[in-house]
């Protein structure tokens, strides 16, 4: 009964607009005074503070600040140019495009909304000027900007690791394969809607065009591999590589490309601490009510109550999946892992299921939230940005939404797709 008080307490909070965050750490403290009193307030301060100071979650800040720079600097510009040079020769080539910039982008941000609002001011209005239905273009944009969350580096992912006290780093090389097939299947479905509509053909394809876009972005090819190669490689760690990832990015904006001033590294590091102040509140606020509820062992009886219904392992997943599915219609990423996750993480193990897998299908569900209505906070970005009504766009990105829940499904039920990689660099 505890959970479903703090949840009641919870949603009326958010439907008077207090912020997730703030809710979080209010129903704790209510629940804290009701059963240890006044004197015990003191302790929610330490939890908040021992939450949020995790040394993973620095990898945040920093990723969100690789991506700015990379915006900033003509990185994106170039990506996309060279994206476009290898798939413009196919119908519905500016589709391809976006998706595959998207796939190169997501090496890097780690977030879908920096991917779309990165990429998105650049080809949304450049589809709309060849043809394209503006929510043609807005969906291609969101659906595709999921792929960053699930290609390595992936924020959601850093959180979840943090929570679930598991290794982000394999969870990095988990999402290589679905991340990649995600990204091909979008491109299937992309080439099915231009062949339908006769969407155009952008340009024939000419090795030298390929070439000399290759050499423009070739450095920015480098910053990705040299990132995930030593974070892979065992040589950083995934905070060490996010790091590293801002210094690739400011020795090409400010000494290769030149393009980097400081208005918008200013702009970028604002942007990248307002990003980080949110994230870390709900892991601060997270943290308390995850203390507090251990205390009243409510995980572990909501682990025994599931199980005494069924101890199918791949029931329990179809049922979380539902349950992940569904607060993503609702709740930001971010918000769904700190509320969640310490609830069920410990049902999870009961079961057996490894939590490498299950952190892979938890971050292709919150993908997916970002994408449905009414929170969908990619899809808004994308709507914004192509200026077209949301429920237009949601009538095409609903095809799109099914090729993610394919791939969700398929990594659920066949989980040699997302651990092979791990099973073959770390068993």
């Amino acid at each position: 009964m505890a959970i479903f008080y703090l949840f009641i307490g919870l949603l009326a909070l958010t439907m008077i607009d207090v912020p997730i965050a703030v809710g979080l750490g209010v129903v704790a403290v209510i629940g804290i005074i009701i059963m240890h009193g006044v004197s015990s307030l003191p302790n929610v301060a330490m939890g908040m503070y021992h939450g949020a100071t995790n040394f993973p979650l620095l990898a945040i800040p920093l990723f969100v600040l690789a991506g700015a720079i990379m915006n900033s600097s003509g990185i994106s510009r170039r990506l996309i140019a060279f994206v476009s040079s290898l798939f413009g020769f196919v119908r519905g080539g500016l589709a391809f495009v976006t998706i595959g910039s998207s796939m190169v982008f997501a090496e890097i941000s780690g977030s879908a909304v920096a991917d779309v609002a990165a990429l998105g001011s650049i080809l949304i209005p450049a589809m709309q000027r060849k043809g394209y239905p503006t929510p043609f273009a807005a969906a291609v944009m969101s659906s595709s900007a999921t792929l960053a969350v699930i290609i390595p580096p992936s924020i959601p992912m850093v959180i979840y690791a943090v929570i679930a006290n598991t290794s982000v780093v394999k969870l990095f090389v988990a999402g290589i394969v679905p991340g990649l097939l995600g990204g091909l299947l979008l491109m299937g479905a992309a080439y099915w809607f231009a062949v339908r509509n006769n969407y155009p053909i952008e340009e024939r394809f000419q090795f030298s065009q390929v070439w000399r876009t290759f050499k423009e972005a070739s450095w920015s090819l480098v910053l990705p591999a040299v990132v995930l190669g030593s974070i892979f490689g065992g040589i950083v760690t995934a905070t060490e590589g996010a790091g590293i990832a801002v210094l690739a990015a400011l020795v090409l904006g400010l000494l290769v490309y030149r393009e980097l001033d400081l208005a918008h590294l200013k702009e970028a590091m604002i942007d990248g601490a307002v990003q980080t102040s949110v994230v870390m509140l709900l892991v601060a606020s997270s943290a308390v009510i995850g203390a507090f509820l251990s205390e009243l062992q409510a995980p572990q009886q909501l682990a025994t109550s599931m199980s005494s219904f069924t101890n199918n392992k791949y029931l329990i997943l179809l049922m979380l999946n539902f349950l992940f599915l569904f607060l993503g219609l609702f709740l930001h990423s971010a918000a769904a892992i700190v509320l969640v996750v310490p609830i069920i993480m410990p049902l999870v193990i009961a079961t057996g299921i490894d939590p490498v897998h299950f952190g892979l299908i938890v971050t292709i569900n919150l993908g997916i939230g970002q994408q449905t209505p009414p929170v969908a906070s990619v899809l808004m970005t994308s709507c914004a940005i192509a200026k077209a009504d949301i429920w237009e766009v949601s009538r095409v990105n609903i095809w799109f939404i099914l090729v993610l829940v394919f791939v969700l499904l398929l990594c659920t039920y066949v989980p040699f797709v997302p651990m092979a990689l791990v099973n073959y660099f770390y068993h």
